[in-house]
């Protein structure tokens, strides 16, 4: 049975390959020799295929896999060789074409595909505990009330503006005799 991708049969497939990573998080204990290994589970199969679409249809077929490439969407996929590891759809990573040279109507294709996985969806809680906002809530008001305070400062410095002008002065005079 040859693999399928959505309502489309891909046409002569020359090599179809799997590709699957596991995640592992490796944790140093402190005063332990060894680690551990934490399994974190797998990442998305990727499945690579490629093969060649001959005939009047060729061009037809290219582009019928070329507008579910454009589309992003997930598709069903259908292969002997991933039955086992149920992938039920896919997104299209990836996709080339190639025309054959000396064959007219003959097309090279690889694609290569991404399990698609739903995500799951976020739970209703809040972002945030209520406490927490309010205490956050709390500090940004003191802090807007102490730079209040601080615009008040230099207007209370205005009555020391003359008496400091006058000892500078007397200062610099003093500098200027002694180095004479």
């Amino acid at each position: 049975m040859p693999p399928l991708l959505d309502d489309m049969e891909l046409v002569q497939v020359q090599e179809i390959g799997t590709y699957d990573k596991r995640v592992l998080a490796e944790h140093k204990p402190p005063g332990m020799a060894g680690s551990l290994l934490q399994n974190l589970g797998r990442r998305p199969a990727r499945i690579v295929l490629w093969g060649v679409a001959t005939g009047d249809k060729a061009l037809e077929f290219t582009q019928k896999l070329d507008d579910k490439f454009r589309a992003g969407k997930p598709v069903p996929f259908i292969a002997d060789i991933v039955a086992e590891s149920q992938i039920q759809q896919v997104l299209i990573d990836d996709l080339r074409f190639q025309d054959l040279a000396g064959k007219p109507e003959r097309y090279a294709y690889v694609l290569t595909l991404r399990e698609f996985i739903e995500p799951v969806e976020p739970e209703d809680a809040p972002l945030l505990d209520d406490s927490i906002l309010d205490e956050a809530q709390s500090l940004m008001d003191q802090i807007v009330a102490g730079l209040g305070a601080g615009l008040n400062l230099p207007t209370g410095l205005e009555r020391f503006i003359a008496p400091l002008g006058e000892l500078l002065a007397r200062l610099q005079k003093t500098n200027k005799d002694l180095n004479r």
